[in-house]
């Protein structure tokens, strides 16, 4: 397998006990998916569309961290890779959560009517490119892709998750075999189904504009965003002591990496995106662009564009950064915050067209669906070590170097 000796850790060393904070990781998530839930319901029962619209941002968000957990596992297990699997444990929590995802969707089918004008009939019945999509763009249809969508992201990570935590009770070497088969399939579906869901939620807010690389623009923030959040979790569960030390800075040398490398991965894609539309210059191509340089738009578009690639880039570009904890923690919190204003410029201008009008709504409904999603996280950390306990490739990523 690699050439290092299998080796055997005690459960007790990377373990969340009772009392400690992580502990009441779950408590503090219902509690304030409690206060957040229910201030979004209050609030948007005044503002219906802004409520939908605010929480398909959130739930994009989150989602879009347990999708990248899932890609992560899934690419570990197909590359057969050693480096990762001191953190590959935490990213099959964050996974965990996606099939709360199904739950949360519920409040985004009610409000299919108010924030996709596809859905009405008159509106389909005089519009000719409509007409064309409606054998594709209909409630029903829409309803079983994303029943599939969700029923594919739940087995998936439930099977990767479940075969890694059994194999740290019976040792077998063969499960690690029959996950590296198993991804190599499983990746495909995971492609097939993220950009079909991007397509589905975001692109057809407004049906008219669309994009053949939109999937990949979403995945790329999936990416983006799950190696910025392993980042934060191994700093702060290391700095808990709950990994045994053995998130070295070699780990975080590698997480840096990645983050850097799809943050100008991210940067490709949105650059091509935008570069083909403009130098065609076809109207109904162009205007979902315009919409996002009218008024108050333009400058979130240039923060954007800096945030998002031009600041991380080069400063995650020095080795010296990505070796350092206290350098890597503040590049991952501000790579996330990007990617949830980049997800929000993408659905906020199918409602304000002419400039951007930030609300309450987008705090509550982010705090009250990031909440549920921490809440499954924590459930998931404290019922399970926090690292693959006979991994067999786990003496491996332990002395793991760089070179």
């Amino acid at each position: 397998m690699t050439g290092h000796e299998p080796m055997k850790l005690e459960r007790r060393q990377v373990t969340i006990r009772r009392g400690q904070g992580w502990d009441r990781l779950p408590l503090y998530g219902i509690v304030l998916a409690l206060v957040g839930l229910g201030a979004s319901a209050a609030l948007g029962f005044r503002d219906p569309a802004q409520f939908y619209h605010s929480y398909l941002v959130a739930f994009l968000f989150y989602l879009s961290l347990g999708l990248g957990g899932l890609f992560f596992v899934l690419v570990q297990h197909v590359t057969r890779s050693g480096w990762s699997v001191v953190v590959r444990r935490m990213a099959e929590n964050v996974m965990g959560t996606l099939p709360l995802f199904a739950l949360l969707f519920i409040p985004l089918l009610v409000g299919l009517h108010t924030m996709y004008h596809w859905t009405h009939g008159e509106t389909v019945a005089a519009d000719v490119l409509l007409r064309g999509q409606e054998p594709y763009l209909n409630p029903t249809f829409f309803y079983i892709r994303a029943a599939i969508y969700f029923t594919v992201w739940s087995l998936l990570s439930w099977w990767f998750r479940s075969r890694s935590v059994a194999q740290d009770d019976n040792g077998d070497e063969r499960m690690t075999r029959r996950l590296q088969v198993s991804s190599g399939p499983s990746i495909l579906l995971f492609a097939l189904t993220v950009s079909f869901a991007a397509f589905d939620w975001i692109m057809s807010l407004d049906p008219h504009w669309y994009s053949t690389i939109f999937g990949i623009y979403y995945f790329s923030g999936c990416a983006v965003a799950i190696y910025s959040l392993l980042a934060l979790l191994s700093a702060g569960l290391d700095r808990a002591h709950l990994l045994g030390h053995m998130v070295t800075v070699e780990h975080f040398h590698d997480l840096g990496k990645m983050m850097f490398a799809f943050v100008a991965f991210w940067a490709y894609i949105a650059f091509s995106q935008y570069f083909l539309i403009w130098y065609a210059n076809i109207p109904e191509e162009t205007l979902w662009f315009l919409h996002r340089w009218e008024g108050s738009w333009r400058q979130i578009s240039v923060v954007l564009g800096v945030g998002h690639f031009v600041v991380p880039f080069f400063f995650l570009m020095p080795r010296a950064v990505k070796r350092s904890r206290r350098a890597v923690v503040p590049a991952a919190v501000w790579v996330l915050a990007m990617h949830y204003l980049d997800l929000y410029w993408l659905v906020m201008p199918s409602l304000h067209h002419h400039g951007a009008h930030f609300s309450p709504l987008d705090l509550t409904t982010l705090v009250g669906v990031g909440s549920v999603f921490v809440a499954g996280m924590g459930w998931f950390m404290r019922r399970d070590a926090l690292v693959p306990l006979r991994d067999p490739r786990l003496a491996e990523s332990i002395s793991f170097e760089n070179q």
